[in-house]
């Protein structure tokens, strides 16, 4: 009897134990089962098992199917004689050996040969295995899988870019998983998406009433690729019905409208942030030349010394924080002042060196500073070499917004802001302070000024290292907008000087009027009459301009013409 109760107390045990055990261990999730199983699949119905993936909606099988695509994805035999389909990656100790992940979850696979409760991982030699082949059905059905599974991804722009894709392929069997994610799509970006994508699918409907339904969806919601289907079944044989026909011929011509509006906006805003730039540029020449008389041919150079100074913060920051950091994003605000520092320092060693043995000589100061330009160029292509360098632009200054498909470019947009607030910086100093009232007045009449005390010597040094420095900032905002290299300058230096006369010699709202201008026109003009003959209408309206108004829009009236 007792014999019979340990029994019967040890097989209750035993099964509460495996109770136990098979509760406590995880359950395989239904959709990575069948992507376990389509991976250890036979070759023969790999291609069905893949397929049978598609609308399952699991974080395993986009990572998995992409590995396999690229050629990085193993079956990892164990000691028991199952395979396990795994990626690999580098050990952390660092020796040649490889570390098996799970394609499931991404965790380390534990090593079977280790001592039990031990996380020591498997590790793999790298010639031992060979990655999982693919043929192009297996490609053709991983990429519909993938294509599918973009429209339930966390990332918005991974779920809109994935339902355009679906849209454009028009395939039907597409609709009713489409029209199943617009019931629970919070994003309004990805809604808007999403219904263009069904009606685009929609276009090939059997139904009259539906397709013109998805010809007026389309045509509200300006889709450029529908304009594109559009004229296609325009110009199909046999036509569509005449109504049809009508409805496609006013939905494009909305959509041809809309976007007509859209690109002249854009076309504006750009126009206005390169006048910023332009603006940037100009304010120093219209301080050195305007006010000081002095024709600067190496301006454009002060300017690439507050770019490659930006690009040289920019490194520095690198060095110390790490390319990865918050703080490195921050690099273009510490690059402003040690630009606007460095450009000064350098139109002050030129203004002292040269410039000022030639004041009331322009014809030399011209040839002597185009002299120093070409020396400045040289001096960069052997500092900097003479390729174009690399600057990143920090992550507040990437993308764009959009306001009624206008693309409004954060960096744009801070140049324009930035613009405004130089602007304003440079109208205070010139009338609000001290070295604003002496600037004027050495302009105005130098003898005059320096018979009352007025020092022209220290006036005229820091006068010119002011008007270096903003070329220095417009560098460094130029480096957020193009290329910076060595010849960078001498794209700029001919627009800025033409702002500077065309405005009005020594004037600043002449200056911001001119460059906003010419920018915007510039911009307009182009994709009207072409990049050629655009560029070149301008200064050839310049030149009669001025014919007209030789002191340019607000000619500078002083007591002395010297």
């Amino acid at each position: 009897m007792l014999r019979f109760l340990l029994t019967l107390f040890y097989g209750f045990a035993l099964w509460a134990g495996c109770a136990v055990a098979a509760e406590s261990a995880p359950a395989v999730a239904p959709g990575r089962a069948q992507l376990l199983a389509a991976l250890l699949a036979p070759p023969a119905e790999q291609v069905a098992a893949i397929r049978g993936l598609v609308g399952v909606e699991d974080a395993a099988i986009t990572p998995a199917l992409t590995a396999w695509r690229a050629g990085e994805l193993y079956l990892v035999p164990l000691p028991d004689g199952s395979r396990v389909p795994a990626t690999l990656a580098p050990a952390p100790n660092g020796g040649e050996q490889l570390v098996a992940l799970s394609v499931l979850d991404g965790t380390a696979i534990p090593d079977p040969a280790a001592a039990p409760g031990s996380a020591t991982p498997l590790l793999i030699a790298p010639k031992s295995l060979k990655p999982l082949d693919t043929t192009a059905p297996l490609r053709r059905a991983m990429r519909d899988v993938l294509e599918v599974a973009g429209v339930a991804d966390p990332s918005p722009s991974v779920r809109r870019e994935s339902i355009e894709r679906l849209g454009q392929s028009r395939k039907p069997e597409h609709l009713p998983l489409l029209q199943a994610r617009l019931v629970i799509e919070k994003s309004p970006v990805v809604r808007t998406a999403l219904a263009d994508a069904i009606a685009f699918i929609q276009l090939a409907d059997s139904s009259h009433t539906v397709r013109l339904a998805a010809i007026a969806a389309l045509g509200e919601a300006h889709s450029l690729a529908a304009a594109s289907r559009f004229k296609e079944l325009l110009a199909a044989t046999p036509p569509p019905p005449p109504d049809e026909t009508a409805a496609l011929t006013a939905a494009l011509k909305k959509i041809e409208s809309h976007w007509k509006t859209v690109n002249f906006f854009g076309d504006l805003f750009r126009g206005l942030s390169a006048g910023s730039v332009l603006l940037l540029i100009a304010l120093g020449l219209a301080i050195t030349f305007g006010l000081m008389g002095v024709i600067n041919m190496a301006h454009g150079e002060l300017m690439v010394v507050g770019a490659y100074s930006t690009f040289v913060v920019q490194n520095l920051f690198v060095s110390v924080f790490g390319a990865t950091s918050t703080a490195f994003h921050f690099y273009f605000i510490a690059a402003l002042p040690v630009a606007f520092v460095a450009a000064a320092l350098v139109g002050l060693a030129l203004e002292r060196g040269i410039i000022q043995f030639l004041y009331k000589r322009p014809l030399e100061s011209l040839l002597a500073t185009w002299g120093v330009s070409l020396a400045l160029q040289q001096t960069f292509r052997l500092v900097f070499g003479p390729a174009n360098v690399q600057i990143n632009a920090p992550a507040w200054l990437q993308g764009s917004a959009a306001l009624n498909d206008v693309l409004f470019a954060y960096n744009r947009l801070f140049v324009i802001g930035f613009a405004a607030l130089v602007v304003f910086g440079v109208w205070l100093a010139l009338n609000r302070t001290s070295l604003g009232l002496l600037v004027r007045a050495v302009m105005q009449n130098r003898q005059m000024a320096s018979c009352i005390g007025v020092r022209a010597t220290r006036v005229n040094m820091c006068t010119f290292a002011f008007g270096s420095g903003l070329a220095g900032l417009a560098g460094a905002c130029l480096s957020q907008l193009g290329n910076v290299g060595p010849g960078m300058g001498q794209l700029h230096i001919i627009d800025s000087f033409m702002v500077v006369v065309s405005g009005g010699v020594g004037n600043v709202l002449g200056s911001v009027v001119a460059s906003l201008g010419i920018g915007t026109v510039d911009q307009l003009l182009q994709p009207i009459l072409g990049a050629v003959i655009g560029k070149v209408l301008v200064p050839f309206a310049i030149i009669l301009f001025l014919q007209w108004r030789p002191g340019g829009l607000f000619p500078t009236r002083s007591r002395s013409l010297d």
